[in-house]
């Protein structure tokens, strides 16, 4: 099924129910801090396999233990419904 671009209400709606994410920048945002590198890099590992299964792919960036991840789905130039499901999916990983 094609990701289905959300309108700024749908998105504002959608918002409360992703714990610690925000829009920036017309993206999805949340950062995190993991008790060390390997615990960040680990999740990182396990959020690849869930993004590959779901053709849908972070922008993120790592430093030793934070992980930084934007959301955005270019297909449809926006904010997508797959953009708030892999951001779920991601918080059960990193535990938040």
């Amino acid at each position: 099924m094609p990701a289905k671009k959300l309108t700024d209400a749908e998105i504002s709606s959608l918002l409360p129910r992703a714990k610690g994410w925000s829009v920036v920048n017309g993206k999805l945002h949340r950062e995190f801090r993991c008790k060390d590198f390997v615990t960040a890099f680990g999740n990182m590992t396990r959020v690849a396999l869930v993004a590959e299964a779901m053709n849908h792919h972070p922008e993120w960036f790592n430093v030793w233990n934070k992980v930084v991840i934007d959301l955005n789905t270019h297909s449809v130039k926006g904010i997508s419904d797959y953009d708030f499901t892999l951001a779920e999916k991601i918080n059960e990983i990193f535990g938040g």
